[in-house]
């Protein structure tokens, strides 16, 4: 029982506009220090998954930066580790239109003889989970491919790339696509179990008939055609979803509930990330910090409060700063006012200046501008 991992960094960049213009969804700082696939390759890692390819497409300098040699998630290894999988590794500079052209581009990766299966996931995804109890049960349910879902418990109807309706064996019974949301409902992880021979000759069948998208053209076509059994894997920790401007920032802010880090962040799976060796945060005379977030390098002398701030983040005197999720680099001036607002890196906001959004809309300011 060998698994080996694949991730998309780039399938959902569009959803995320301004925060990822110049950077994959993959490497999306969140939580203060991390980018958005430390969580994946963490959980391969304490999973025992170590050969991971990762689909990129373009914008993915900032992704390469980031990883290094994958040292620090343990997954600097003489014959496995993290491979990056550009689409010019197939003569293939076209947009990726979905997933299975995505996968298409790395099928020579995939088709490796010493892995029994393979685990898909989105990078837009955020929790921390084991998944060899994954591969366990899929294994055991003599499924095709097994699905990753959770029970959704919002009470705010929204559409769902991937609904699941099954019975009291986890076997599906019901699939939808880009369906609504109800309380109760299971809803796919944008994470999928699969063995490596099904998975090749999926892929080159379906991308030779012109098929794209993996969930719809494949699972869904497939499923209706009773030509795949699926099963599902119930996860029921925290999970977080970036799918978009709105939920990025509610989740950032929702780490500042405790459970909600507990959850995210156990002892037993750390989440991993590159290591940088900075000096505490200082805080200046006067300043006033409440329930806030902060990385390590940051000077503050003014009034932050419900706020996430990354490293080297510097806060003059007089500042207010509320509701906030302010990335690495940035300066905010003297007397400057800000709530609900999300500064890209290295970015500079002037003294006196008033920035104020809502948590359905926060003023986004790219990378490097000054305000």
């Amino acid at each position: 029982m060998k698994a080996m991992g694949i991730v998309f960094s780039n399938i959902y960049d569009s959803s995320l506009g301004e925060l990822t213009n110049e950077r994959t969804v993959a490497s999306l700082p969140f939580g203060g220090r991390y980018r958005q696939i430390d969580f994946v390759l963490s959980n391969m890692s304490n999973s025992g998954i170590y050969n991971i390819g990762i689909i990129t497409k373009y914008n993915y300098r900032s992704l390469m930066d980031h990883l290094g040699s994958c040292a620090d998630w343990d997954l600097s290894r003489k014959n496995e580790g993290v491979v990056i999988l550009p689409p010019f590794a197939q003569g293939n500079t076209g947009i990726y239109k979905g997933k299975l052209e995505a996968l298409y581009s790395a099928v020579h990766f995939i088709d490796h003889p010493d892995y029994d299966y393979v685990v898909i996931s989105d990078s837009t995804v955020l929790c921390n989970m084991d998944y060899r109890l994954a591969i366990r049960k899929h294994i055991s349910s003599g499924a095709d491919v097994t699905v990753v879902v959770n029970r959704e418990t919002e009470k705010n109807k929204k559409k769902h790339p991937l609904i699941v309706k099954c019975n009291r064996n986890d076997t599906v019974t019901e699939m939808m696509i880009d369906s609504f949301v109800r309380p109760g409902t299971l809803v796919g992880m944008g994470m999928f179990i699969i063995s490596r021979k099904l998975l090749v000759n999926a892929i080159r069948e379906a991308y030779s008939k012109g098929m794209v998208h993996f969930e719809r053209d494949y699972l869904q076509k497939q499923f209706n055609e009773n030509k795949l059994k699926l099963s599902v894997f119930r996860f029921d920790g925290v999970v977080l979803r970036n799918e978009d401007i709105r939920s990025y920032f509610a989740n950032n802010m929702a780490l500042l509930d405790e459970k909600v880090r507990n959850g995210l962040f156990r002892k037993d799976t750390p989440i991993y990330t590159k290591v940088r060796d900075e000096a505490p945060t200082y805080y200046g005379e006067g300043s006033v910090v409440k329930s806030c977030i902060m990385a390590d390098g940051c000077s503050v002398y003014g009034n932050i409060e419900e706020s996430v701030l990354f490293r080297g983040v510097r806060v003059e005197k007089g500042a207010h700063v509320s509701s906030c999720v302010v990335m690495q680099g940035s300066k905010i001036g003297e007397n400057a006012n800000l709530k609900c607002v999300i500064l890209d890196k290295n970015v500079t906001v002037s003294e006196g200046a008033v920035l104020v959004g809502t948590p359905q809309h926060p003023v986004i300011i790219r990378k490097g501008e000054t305000v």
